[in-house]
């Protein structure tokens, strides 16, 4: 899956047991600047959720318009993240990033891992083109919840797998046993044929 983990959904029903998960997808957010400044819209990977456990890496999708909402290309966009604490580390391997706006007027930041710290953070942005500027944040959060709900529903279809191979093994053994309504019958007694011994006596 592409770009942040901003939608996940985990439920797991099993012997009374339930776990839920439930992280929901955050829509694009725009920030307008003020007159003559540039517009940044943040389309994938707002208020995103990051794993630290598997340190898997995201994107991001940034849009840059300029005041009358239409796309500027050859913008430079800048993003940088906190050098302490909860945070991330993106393809180059520093906390910031320079990218250029493609003629659609976006970036596709690739290679965003977080860090080993669980908390909260932001992320800056900021645009600039021939004098005009623009700034906002992309939030994020590292925890390693995904990772606790897999090692749960991993265990929990262990124990339905074992729970099933044993309910399989009683029923074979049921049926070995004439469908377990008690001891199989004794076979009756075989049945032995001995000739006799001829006679030989007088015409009569």
């Amino acid at each position: 899956m592409s770009g942040f983990c901003s939608g996940l959904r985990v439920q797991v029903v099993a012997c009374g047991m339930a776990l839920l998960l439930v992280c929901p997808a955050a829509p694009a957010r725009a920030v307008q600047q003020p007159e003559g400044g540039l517009r940044i819209t943040i389309v994938e990977g707002d208020e995103a959720i990051f794993n630290v456990r598997q340190r898997v890496a995201r994107e991001a999708i940034i849009q840059v318009e300029d005041e009358n909402r239409r796309p500027v290309a050859g913008a430079l966009v800048t993003l940088t993240a906190p050098r302490d604490g909860a945070s991330a580390i993106f393809s180059n391997g520093l906390n910031n990033i320079t990218l250029t706006t493609d003629d659609a007027g976006r970036v596709v930041v690739r290679g965003i891992r977080p860090n080993s710290v669980q908390g909260r953070f932001s992320i800056r942005v900021t645009a600039v083109k021939e004098g005009l500027r623009g700034m906002t944040q992309i939030n994020v959060t590292n925890a390693a919840v995904a990772a606790a709900a897999a090692g749960a529903t991993a265990k929990i279809i262990t124990f339905l797998a074992i729970v099933g191979a044993g309910a399989a093994a009683g029923a074979v053994a049921a049926t070995r046993n004439g469908g377990g309504t008690g001891p199989a019958a004794a076979a009756p007694p075989a049945t032995t044929i001995t000739p006799g011994t001829p006679t030989v006596g007088p015409p009569r």
